[in-house]
C-alpha cells in the first residue's frame, strides 16, 4: 500500500492533486507537471538528508492514488501530511496509509509524537480523522503548537491540531492485530 516516492509516479499524482477538492488541501501545489516533477525531486533529495519521511500511498494494483508524509521534523516529533487523490475518497485508503506509515515510522524511528493539522473548514478531513482512535485534540495539550501553526493565519484558514504519541498508536495497533487473528 505504500512505497517510497519515485519519479514514475509523477504524472499520476500531479492529475489527481490538481482535483479541486485535492488541490486546496495539499502541501506540494504545483500549478505545472515540471513544478511538481522538481518538488517531487526535492521531497526525494530531503528524505534522504533526514529532512522528512514520504511515501507513495498505492491502491490494491500498485497504481499511486496519494501521498503521506511527515514534514516540519523537530525534537523526534513531526507533521504528518496526506492526501488522496478524489476518484479515492471515502474508499478506507487514508486510513489504511496511516495506519501503515504510523507504524513504520514507531517502529524504524525515534520519533514519540506526531502532530497533524487540519484546516478547520476542511470538513471531510476532520470527519476521516474523527475515526481514528489513536488521535487527540492538541490545542491545550501544546499550546504553543497550535499558537504557532495558526499564527499570522486569517481566521478562515486556521487550523485545528491533533497529535498521536507513539505508545498509544501501538497500543490501538495491537489491538487491531488481535482483533483480526481472532
Amino acid at each position: 500500500m505504500l512505497k517510497k516516492r519515485e519519479i514514475s509516479d509523477v504524472h499520476v499524482l500531479f492529475d489527481l492533486l490538481q482535483h479541486p477538492a485535492v488541490y486546496p488541501y495539499v502541501r506540494e501545489k504545483a500549478n505545472t507537471f515540471d513544478q511538481y516533477l522538481a518538488i517531487t525531486q526535492q521531497t526525494i533529495l530531503k528524505e534522504q538528508n533526514g529532512n522528512l519521511i514520504s511515501r507513495t500511498i498505492c491502491d490494491e494494483t500498485q497504481q499511486p492514488i496519494g501521498i503521506i508524509s511527515l514534514v516540519d521534523l523537530e525534537a523526534n516529533t513531526g507533521f504528518l501530511a496526506t492526501w488522496i487523490g478524489q476518484p479515492y475518497f471515502g474508499k478506507g485508503y487514508n486510513y489504511r496509509a496511516k495506519l501503515d506509515f504510523l507504524y513504520e515510522l514507531f517502529t524504524t524511528t525515534a520519533y514519540n509524537i506526531v502532530f497533524l493539522k487540519i484546516r478547520k473548514n476542511n470538513a471531510r478531513s476532520l470527519r476521516a480523522n474523527g475515526k481514528l482512535d489513536y488521535v487527540h485534540a492538541g490545542h491545550l495539550l501544546y499550546p504553543n503548537v497550535y499558537e504557532k501553526i495558526n499564527r499570522d493565519i486569517p481566521v478562515e484558514h486556521q487550523f485545528q491540531l491533533f497529535f498521536v504519541t507513539k505508545a498509544d498508536y501501538l497500543n490501538y495497533y495491537d489491538k487491531q492485530q488481535s482483533l483480526s487473528i481472532v
